[in-house]
């Protein structure tokens, strides 16, 4: 076992959880050189959980202290002509990495996806974060070696 490895519960967040985990999120922006914006982070959180637009996986320490989060959006793939869903965002606190919580997550929405019927998950990350990269890895997510991935801002 590792001996960083900690003891946490990963449930469903529910929209009474968005102030644990706005500053999870903001942190997470600015991991992805975004400024910090509390206000921001937390609307976006609330308006996903109201709408009903993701399914965001909380981990919680024994004493419930908010530790990490993920966050998935349904999606389509028309190759295979099946749902599948995109884990867009996973962030655990600097303090507590290497202790199982990205693990705990990810396991997390694996279980949700199966449920779901979701054929499968998809993923992007930075090519810098080799440490994401390689927990990714370690849970049997295959890196694409064929196809590139292209965006276009449309908008403000």
């Amino acid at each position: 076992m590792n001996p960083k490895h900690i003891s946490i519960t990963v449930r469903e967040a529910q929209v009474q959880d968005v102030e644990a985990i706005a500053p999870l999120f903001d942190a997470y922006r600015q991991f992805y050189k975004q400024a910090a914006d509390a206000a921001l982070a937390a609307e976006f959180i609330r308006a996903r959980l109201v709408s009903k637009e993701s399914t965001i996986f909380l981990a919680s320490t024994a004493d419930g202290q908010a530790v990490g989060f993920c966050q998935l959006y349904p999606s389509f793939c028309s190759v295979i002509a099946r749902p599948i869903g995109v884990l867009y965002d996973l962030f655990v606190s600097p303090a507590v990495r290497e202790g199982g919580v990205g693990r705990a997550l990810m396991q997390a929405a694996e279980r949700y996806a199966q449920t779901a019927g979701w054929a499968r998950l998809d993923l992007t990350t930075a090519k810098t974060n080799t440490q994401a990269q390689a927990l990714y890895e370690s849970q049997g997510w295959v890196r694409d070696e064929v196809f590139y991935a292209y965006n276009k801002v449309t908008g403000p």
